[in-house]
């Protein structure tokens, strides 16, 4: 008897157990159905920018290759790779024996013609002395026509001899300048203030100018720098000068550079390639056209380097202490140009979901709400979906 009552109880507890499991995975299956779960945003106060991204390279202001007029061999280099030159310093000095030699041979030329001008003078004299008497027998009667005329031929050929003499005279005074020219240009002199930036040519070395003049030093301006920045086409009809623009380099990523943008040029840097077309582009490939955005940066203490890498944004629009909202919480834009924003609002611990139209400035990731949302209020971007319960609690509460 007392082993049946034992067995009652443990068959009553056992499926007293069951029920309540069976309860408990139905509350969790099947209980009416669980609360939204939703990614929110603050709507916070910041500064915002509309920016139109572009790469780009430095380069010096003013930048020149000095070279060689002439042609020898450089006979010796004045400065060195880094060296700070001004206007008019000698900087390179190319072995001046030829050009010497040419300008005493034209010298010597110039001197020749003036020794024959001298005698042809001399002969003038005699001639018209001659002619003179010639006329007077001629007009006694005493002397022949024929002498008077070969006289008179003799002073007219001696006139224009003279003539030619002098424009000969002329010419080897040119002859003399140019020699004299080429003599002060194996002195190379700088032609602005600068910094040698790079030696093309070495000591020793010939130089041919020939078929080109060649580079013996490459002289820069650093003090203030120019930055190149390649801006797509889809983004150059935006881009206007005076526009404020900044940078940074790869070595100083946490500093920028400000400046406003000076000018935009008209055309490609491919326009002048060979096998373009006018618009640009080669027949053999549709690429990318980028034109150049130019700008100005002081370089006092010579940190920015030529041929570095510049990442520019340059700024077509920007609003301070603006209220923002990342753009993934716009809905579709009505006709009048407002965007739908779901809100979402807790009262009592309860949460709801309000739609709103907003006005939107600014729209570059993060938008610029001009009105219909305050500051603090959470704005929806997305559905938490199967997402831990825990980590759906996190995103609800923002």
């Amino acid at each position: 008897m007392r082993l049946l009552k034992k067995k009652s109880l443990v068959y009553f507890v056992s499926t007293g157990l069951l029920l309540l499991l069976a309860f408990g995975l139905y509350q969790h299956f099947f209980s009416g159905s669980k609360e939204p779960q939703y990614l929110t945003a603050p709507v916070t106060v910041g500064d915002i920018q509309d920016t139109v991204l572009a790469n780009g390279s430095l380069e010096a202001l003013q930048q020149v290759n000095v070279g060689a007029q002439v042609s020898g061999q450089l006979k010796s280099l004045k400065v060195a790779l880094g060296e700070e030159v001004k206007k008019g310093q000698l900087v390179a000095e190319i072995d001046s024996l030829t050009q010497q030699n040419a300008l005493q041979n034209a010298q010597a030329a110039l001197n020749q013609v003036r020794a024959q001008l001298r005698s042809k003078q001399a002969s003038l004299v005699q001639a018209r002395s001659n002619f003179a008497r010639q006329q007077r027998l001629l007009a006694g009667e005493a002397g022949s026509r024929e002498n008077f005329e070969t006289a008179e031929a003799t002073l007219q050929s001696t006139l224009a001899d003279i003539d030619s003499l002098n424009a000969q005279i002329e010419q080897a005074k040119i002859t003399v300048s140019t020699a004299m020219l080429n003599l002060g240009y194996t002195k190379i002199t700088a032609p602005m203030d600068g910094k040698v930036v790079s030696i093309v040519t070495k000591e020793g070395q010939t130089v041919n100018s020939a078929q080109l003049t060649p580079t013996i030093i490459i002289l820069a301006e650093l003090n203030t720098m120019t930055v190149k920045a390649l801006v797509s086409e889809a983004d150059v009809i935006r881009v206007k000068p005076q526009q404020p623009v900044f940078f940074t380099i790869l070595g100083d990523p946490d500093h920028r550079f400000n400046g406003i943008l000076r000018s935009v040029e008209p055309a490609p840097d491919s326009i002048s390639s060979d096998g373009s077309d006018k618009t640009g582009k080669t027949a053999a490939t549709a690429a990318p056209v980028y034109y150049n955005a130019l700008f100005d940066i002081p370089n006092p203490d010579n940190k920015l380097r030529i041929s570095m890498t510049a990442q520019v944004s340059i700024v077509l629009n920007e609003a301070k202490g603006a209220l923002t909202i990342p753009s993934t919480a716009l809905g579709e834009r009505g006709k009048d140009g407002r965007y739908q924003v779901k809100v979402l609002q807790t009262k009592d611990g309860k949460h709801t979901v309000a739609t709103r139209q907003v006005r939107i400035g600014i729209n570059n990731i993060q938008a610029q709400v001009l009105d219909g949302l305050k500051a603090g209020e959470k704005v929806i971007v997305g559905d938490g979906g199967d997402k831990p319960a825990e980590e759906q609690a996190t995103m609800i509460m923002g």
